[in-house]
């Protein structure tokens, strides 16, 4: 897999212009059915601080697994969701009550920090049309033109 110009391990300034972040891109205008799914799903989220929202693990959640140097996510959701075209997405096959909505990896030594044993959620910024860096997604999001939703994540080995 190549690395994704739509997953980045870096700050997110408009958070925490700290602290490492997996962030993960979503086109609301993408034609991928994983992704279009997704962007429908980030719509059931509760809102926490302004523009950030929390989504049910049922709903989406987020896979960590590390190979070969490289940092995979997997972004999923539960196959009983209501949601159209859900059966026309694969099975996930390490749970088979989850689909797979969309892969993506980067090259990189970023261990995910852990909380309490559990991973650091991977920050979904939904936008309209591609972006090229974090800072156009920062961009986005200070303008009220993206929001970010936190997908609780998990470890596979």
């Amino acid at each position: 897999m190549d690395d994704s110009p739509r997953l980045w391990i870096t700050p997110f300034a408009p958070l925490d212009a700290e602290r490492p972040e997996v962030l993960l891109a979503l086109d609301r205008t993408s034609t991928d059915p994983g992704e279009q799914t997704a962007c429908a799903l980030l719509d059931r989220g509760h809102e926490g601080e302004e523009g950030v929202f929390y989504l049910l693990a049922e709903d989406l959640s987020a896979r960590y697994a590390r190979t070969r140097g490289r940092l995979d996510v997997t972004l999923l959701t539960g196959r009983d969701r209501p949601i159209r075209d859900l059966a026309a997405l694969a099975p996930d096959p390490l749970d088979p009550t989850r689909a797979v909505l969309l892969r993506r990896s980067v090259a990189t030594d970023f261990q995910p920090a852990e909380d309490d044993g559990e991973p650091q959620p991977v920050l979904l910024v939904d936008h309209v049309d591609p972006v090229g860096s974090p800072a156009d997604l920062a961009a986005l999001f200070t303008r009220g033109e993206a929001g970010v939703a936190v997908v609780r994540a998990v470890h596979h080995p």
